[in-house]
């Protein structure tokens, strides 16, 4: 697979899309338990920071926490390259997709730390995890080796169907009186995962395919944190901020182990075992983050959202996963 088309620690499941036609000579491992174990970390990890996100909203905004993890990761994968001697690439114009990508990126979380003032971190986990939908249907306009196979089509069909169900058809049942403003949280929701497949289809088609995964994510740091910051600022979120034990936890988590720790073990993951395979253990994180979300918050869960969530996974399931889907059905029919 590709690392630069999963840059950015937030693109596991869309790893599968760069790996549905195996490679005869690779020699990636496939998965074993300690590989299986450290997927499921990351599967936690990745659920959480929604969780901290929403936790912490009442003293620190969750666009200016946004805006700061991105800063300080920057300057943590800035070091890293530095210690391993890696050069920023600019030649041939390739900074311009590097800032198109960061502008992608801060649009992603300007949506998704908006979103979360509204609707529940289940929510929020759920619909931002439709990005492989959108990256599958974007990818399959720009390459012709990414063509949707009718599986994922059917796939799609039924991811689309699980967002009606979950905006339509659950009505006002378990959301309390505020149930209208989750929806405007929801949609935003769903347009950050809009914006973050839109990232994987540029990084994709432009050069940014070709640097190391660290250069890209970089780039999305950087700019992310250049827009952001502003955004913040006049939106009152720097003067409301309150420095509490959890929100300096909070920064820290997001900072250090999401933005940057998580980084360096999904890649050393890519590197060492078959991405289609860690790719199907991905879809943890929108179920570890209901789960959290109903535990740790008490987010109450409306059923015609549990319904409709669940189609919007299996069916982004059915896309990501084809490639492996159809070469266990080959094996089992050899």
């Amino acid at each position: 697979v590709d690392p630069a088309s999963c840059a950015g620690l937030r693109t596991a499941p869309q790893c599968a899309l760069s790996s549905t036609k195996p490679n005869a000579m690779d020699t990636r491992n496939a998965l074993d338990a300690r590989a299986v174990g450290l997927m499921v970390v990351l599967c936690l990890i990745w659920s959480a920071q929604q969780i901290a996100l929403k936790a912490t909203a009442q003293d620190c905004a969750p666009l200016l926490q946004i805006a700061v993890r991105s800063g300080v990761a920057a300057l943590l994968v800035g070091l890293w390259m530095v210690w391993r001697r890696e050069r920023l690439t600019l030649a041939h114009g390739v900074w311009q997709p590097g800032v198109a990508a960061g502008a992608l990126f801060a649009l992603e979380f300007l949506l998704a730390g908006e979103g979360l003032r509204y609707t529940s971190a289940a929510h929020m986990v759920v619909f931002l995890y439709t990005a492989p939908i959108f990256a599958a249907l974007g990818l399959h306009w720009w390459l012709p080796a990414e063509r949707l196979a009718p599986l994922q089509w059917a796939g799609i069909a039924l991811a689309f169907t699980g967002i009606v169900v979950a905006f339509f058809l659950r009505g006002s049942q378990g959301a309390g009186p505020d149930w209208q403003r989750m929806l405007w949280g929801d949609l935003l929701g769903l347009l950050a995962g809009a914006a973050w497949g839109a990232t994987t289809v540029l990084i994709r088609v432009t050069r940014l395919s070709s640097l190391p995964a660290s250069q890209t994510l970089l780039y999305q740091l950087v700019v992310g944190f250049a827009l952001l910051v502003p955004l913040a600022w006049g939106a009152g979120h720097v003067s409301a901020f309150h420095g509490t034990p959890a929100v300096w936890a909070s920064l820290a988590f997001q900072s250090v182990v999401v933005s940057f720790a998580s980084f360096l073990l999904w890649f050393w993951l890519l590197r060492t075992y078959l991405a289609s395979r860690l790719g199907v253990f991905s879809f943890l994180t929108p179920l570890f983050g209901v789960a959290l979300g109903a535990w740790l918050l008490a987010e109450p869960i409306a059923p015609g959202f549990l319904a409709g969530a669940a189609l919007v996974l299996a069916g982004v399931m059915l896309v990501s996963s084809h490639g492996w889907l159809v070469q266990r059905w080959k094996m089992k029919s050899a």
